[in-house]
């Protein structure tokens, strides 16, 4: 193998280099920009909403479009910090001092590595698992959850959101005495700002091409437009007013992050006061289901976004090994979780992204961010950076699933109630186990139970004969018995003649049930009814005959059929 090729399969990026001409540089240049400007804000709003300083946004904002523009095979995705993610991971950040980042980042290091072992065992397909009612049952109860949790800095009270809906309610319902009402009306002003600008992003004026991509450039910056507009509010009202009318973010940290590994060990400041040292298995443990579902939900999305935007077939095992190493490298940069951002990508299409090297402007124009504009972060609103995230995740709120689910299949809205509903009361882990849960157990049920197709038939001489056609192509332990005693009520029921099973959709036949037909076969045989099996393929016939030392009857076509029964010829009752 030649070493360009070796270069090729280690890092499949580097062959968006090979022609990459000048008319690919400004139009990635444009597009990451454009990007750049709406990961901004939303980076800062998303570490606010995992219970993190605002730098921790930033620094989990730049890392995953390098990695990516090396490893990924989708120009169009954007890596970084998400408002899923972030919600699962402020369920470990709210314990004081400086644990707070260091489950973050030792979360952000775990996901990695369990998304590079999905990719080495070829477990992208777990995914697959997940139905689109379970997801949109998911994200759109994750929506509530990340909204409400956004309502004290909207209404400008004091104290962290929390990531459990009801908690959350409740602690808004009994400090709306505290209400700040500038911070409230910021943030009213901001989010109705943020959806008109959202959807003049639609204006298309044809003969004023110009002012069209003036509305364009406008509609699609709106996060960094309100954030600005609002600081300089912010500044110039608090700095030369007695009092501020708005709670701020604070104090950025400027500069680039510390490069370090890890911490396996933190200290926690419990409800009383006592530090309390945790070493790695203590972090493991609060950690729990998160190490697992937190990696699976952004595999989930990342693959989601590159089906959704590819129009050739990407690899999904290059997509998770991108991913997975975004997250590995970004956790050496004090980053927490990252995954696609469908938001962002859509952005990155609409502004004409040739290459995933898109992803060097992005991350260039965050790290110039941190380097000359992290000191007047600190002026930013809380309000600002509240609507900022309530105006993004509401579009993630799909109720025009449910008329199309009630009119096709009333039994998938099912497991998506239940992953919405659990998730608001209990957690978003055990909601999204319980609707995968629900669906595994139709399947499994699905296979234990198949469908038998009963008719009773006659030749062209008149002889009776029973066939049964399984709608499924295979046929497992769990469901031998079921097709036995489906064929044994249908003998009792159409009277005894031989009974047909019609084998042309059956392909897979596992040792049990194998057993299982031979047990039937000599059942049918006592109260003299034969058996035949139709269009069985080889495979099905040596499986049967290794497995019960018996040789079945089978037939290859109608016509054979016909031959055979016709060469029984009447049945009797005899011995039924």
């Amino acid at each position: 193998m030649k070493p360009l090729d070796i270069a090729y399969r280690l890092l499949p990026g580097i062959k968006w280099w090979h022609g990459y001409a000048a008319q690919d540089a400004v139009a990635d240049m444009i597009a990451g920009v454009t990007v750049g400007l709406t990961v901004l804000p939303q980076s800062l709003a998303y570490a606010t909403l995992a219970g993190l300083e605002p730098q921790y946004g930033l620094y989990s904002a730049f890392i995953g479009g390098i990695v990516y523009a090396f490893l990924g095979s989708c120009r169009q995705v954007t890596i970084g910090p998400t408002a899923l993610l972030a919600l699962m991971t402020s369920r470990h950040t709210g314990f004081g001092l400086q644990s707070g980042p260091a489950y973050a980042i030792l979360l952000c290091l775990i996901s990695g590595i369990v998304e590079f072992l999905m990719a080495v065992l070829h477990l992208g397909a777990l995914v697959d698992l997940i139905s689109l009612p379970v997801t949109v049952g998911f994200t759109s109860a994750t929506a509530v959850i990340i909204g409400t949790s956004q309502l004290k800095g909207l209404l400008g009270i004091r104290g962290g959101g929390g990531s459990e809906f009801v908690e959350t309610m409740v602690s808004v319902f009994k400090n709306l005495d505290k209400v700040r009402y500038g911070d409230l009306l910021l943030g009213i002003l901001a989010i109705t700002v943020l959806l008109l600008l959202r959807k003049l992003k639609d204006v298309k004026l044809a003969r004023r091409p110009l002012l069209s991509g003036t509305i364009w450039v406008i509609a699609t910056g709106r996060n960094a437009l309100i954030v600005l507009c609002a600081s300089i509010l912010a500044y110039n009202t608090c700095e030369t007013g007695a009092s501020c009318p708005f709670i701020l973010t604070g104090t950025v940290k400027a500069g680039f992050p510390d490069v370090e590994v890890p911490k396996f060990h933190t200290t926690v400041l419990l409800p009383n006061g006592t530090r309390v040292e945790q070493d790695y298995f203590d972090m493991f443990k609060e950690l729990g289901p998160s190490m697992i579902i937190l990696p699976i939900i952004a595999v989930l999305g990342n693959v989601a976004i590159s089906k959704a935007f590819s129009s050739a077939g990407i690899s999904p095992t290059r997509e998770l090994v991108a991913l997975s190493l975004s997250n590995v490298v970004g956790s050496f940069f004090s980053s927490m979780p990252v995954t696609g951002s469908f938001s962002r990508s859509a952005v990155n299409h609409a502004s004409g992204v040739r290459t995933p090297i898109g992803g060097f402007y992005t991350s260039a124009l965050v790290l110039l961010a941190l380097g000359l504009l992290a000191p007047y972060f600190q002026y930013i609103p809380k309000a600002a950076l509240s609507a900022v995230i309530i105006s993004a995740v509401i579009f993630m709120i799909e109720f025009e699933v449910i008329k199309p689910l009630w009119r096709c299949s009333r039994r998938e809205l099912l497991p998506g109630a239940i992953t919405f509903v659990i998730s608001l009361a209990v957690g978003v882990e055990l909601g999204l186990l319980l609707g995968v849960g629900v669906d595994v157990a139709y399947l499994v049920y699905r296979a234990a139970r198949p469908a038998l197709a009963v008719s009773k038939l006659k030749t062209s001489n008149g002889i009776d004969y029973i066939l049964m056609r399984p709608v499924h192509s295979s046929l497992y332990f769990p469901a031998i018995e079921w097709v036995r005693t489906g064929i044994s009520k249908a003998v009792a029921v159409h009277g005894c003649a031989p009974v047909i099973l019609d084998c042309s959709n059956m392909h897979e036949l596992d040792f049990t049930a194998a057993r299982g037909m031979g047990a039937l076969n000599k059942e049918l045989a006592n109260i003299s009814v034969p058996l035949f099996l139709m269009k069985a393929s080889k495979e099905i016939c040596v499986i049967l005959k290794e497995s019960t030392n018996c040789e079945f009857s089978t037939v290859e076509t109608p016509d054979d059929l016909e031959y055979i029964l016709d060469s029984i010829g009447s049945f009797t009752e005899i011995g039924c």
